[in-house]
């Protein structure tokens, strides 16, 4: 797991959640990320694409994670609601990414940002995401154990 790409998927995370409070142009947020952080410490490319990706597909996510939340996504703590879609749309999108990078990195990402024990509906949610949209690899993963 690359460092770069965690720092990517943890900026990527904050700026979600920035976008979700605020409502404010994506665009000043990225650029106002860019130029927080030093783009040698992250993948700039995959930070963008994660950033514009997650509202892009917003309709499309939201429908993925809503058989397995317990309440509407509207009710999901923000900091939760941003890691289970910017998750979602990794497994979506991100077929070269394995599922249990996905899971894991949201699940740390929890762990610092979310509530008490957010992390573990993080990971039930995804888990549960990732069988229904990489059956094929969640099997195949689940058969070496």
């Amino acid at each position: 797991m690359s460092r770069k790409r965690s720092r990517s998927r943890r900026l990527a995370m904050q700026a979600l959640y920035q976008w979700q409070v605020t409502g404010d142009d994506l665009g000043e947020i990225i650029n106002h990320f860019l130029t927080e952080n030093r783009e040698k410490d992250f993948e700039s490319g995959y930070f963008r694409d994660l950033v514009h990706g997650v509202p892009a597909r917003l309709d499309e996510l939201d429908a993925a994670l809503k058989p397995f939340l317990d309440r509407p996504v509207e009710e999901v703590d923000l900091v939760e609601r941003a890691l289970l879609r910017l998750g979602a749309y990794e497994l979506l999108a991100h077929p070269e990414v394995p599922y249990r990078v996905v899971i894991n990195e949201a699940v740390e990402l929890a762990k610092t940002f979310g509530a008490d024990q957010g992390h573990r509906y993080i990971n039930g949610v995804l888990d549960r995401v990732a069988r229904e949209l990489r059956p094929v690899e969640v099997k195949a993963a689940r058969q070496r154990g």
